[in-house]
């Protein structure tokens, strides 16, 4: 268990250098990234790295939680936006922008480890809920999208492109636009099947 004493500025910069080089390392290698060579990307030495993160799997958990905090804080600041539609449709590109950065979603499960990814992952999945129920509210959406639906869509764009070979950078966008408009009411058919419960 990582402490949760205040960081010196020194230590809170050796954090956040950890925390992206472990990003880079584990995008690249996948789960078979080692310490040493996260420390080594950071500039650090190995110690440095088990002085903020006490095994593998809490700085797994830190970089989870980095990314689930950012869509949260996109998430609440939203809920508060005037017009649902366009809150809902920049909260996918936050997150489509999130992935296309650097795609870590073979963390999910691993991410699971840490109760405290549990609990952020809940708020972010009840923030979503939330968007869409106000979305669909004001008709910008279709009655029967669920909140799981969107979860689900959210690495959808990214998905695609990576089957592109030297995809430009911003061809998620064509997909998350394709995605969209299919979540209009306008034109909108029968779904053949009713959405999964959980994700």
């Amino acid at each position: 268990m990582t402490s949760t004493r205040p960081l010196r500025a020194d230590a809170v910069r050796n954090r956040q250098l950890l925390l992206a080089a472990a990003a880079d390392e584990f995008a690249e290698r996948g789960m078979d990234a080692s310490v040493a060579d996260i420390a080594r990307r950071a500039g650090v030495g190995k110690g440095t790295v088990f002085r903020h993160f006490a095994t593998k799997d809490d700085l797994i958990a830190a970089i989870v939680l980095d990314r689930i905090d950012e869509l949260n804080t996109a998430g609440g600041r939203l809920l508060e936006a005037a017009d649902p539609g366009t809150a809902l449709l920049e909260f996918l590109t936050v997150a489509a922008h999130q992935r296309q950065q650097r795609d870590l979603s073979f963390l999910h499960e691993a991410g699971e480890l840490s109760a405290e990814v549990t609990r952020v992952r809940t708020r972010m999945y009840n923030t979503v809920q939330k968007l869409v129920d106000r979305a669909r509210e004001h008709r910008a959406v279709r009655d029967d999208v669920t909140g799981t639906d969107i979860i689900l869509l959210m690495c959808a764009p990214n998905y695609v492109t990576s089957y592109v070979p030297d995809a430009p950078p911003d061809l998620w966008r064509r997909y998350l636009a394709i995605i969209f408009d299919g979540l209009r009411p306008e034109g909108a058919h029968p779904l053949p099947h009713p959405p999964p419960s959980t994700v």
